[in-house]
């Protein structure tokens, strides 16, 4: 079974994210604050990082950036979502693997997440 990592500070998207990819069979771990999100991959080990482009004081892009020249977490995909437009502009500078935009589309997040993590394998 593959894990995903939810970071995002809106508690009703963690809340749906949890409850659907629970339901398509998926180990789900959701945080609300964006300096949880190192530790939480430490302990979880997520097979795919779906990461909100900005985090109630943190930027989702930083962290990402952080995660992708870090030895240990560099592979593992990384969905950044966002409801700015013009976020999916820059956040391949940063080393995400995809983008979706909020509010997103049930069927276009899971073909997100299913592409990312059979390209893991």
């Amino acid at each position: 079974m593959s894990k995903i990592l939810v970071v995002d500070d809106d508690i009703d998207i963690l809340s749906v994210m949890e409850i659907l990819l629970s339901m398509k069979g998926f180990d789900v771990e959701v945080i609300s604050k964006g300096e949880n999100t190192i530790p939480k991959i430490e302990s979880f080990k997520p097979d795919l990082i779906l990461l909100d482009v900005l985090i109630s004081g943190h930027d989702g892009r930083a962290i990402c950036k952080e995660l992708k020249s870090n030895k240990s977490t560099k592979n593992i995909p990384v969905i950044m979502f966002s409801a700015h437009p013009g976020a999916a502009a820059t956040i391949g500078d940063y080393g995400a693997d995809d983008f979706i935009a909020k509010p997103f589309d049930v069927n276009n997040l899971m073909q997100k997440v299913n592409n990312q993590l059979k390209s893991e394998k």
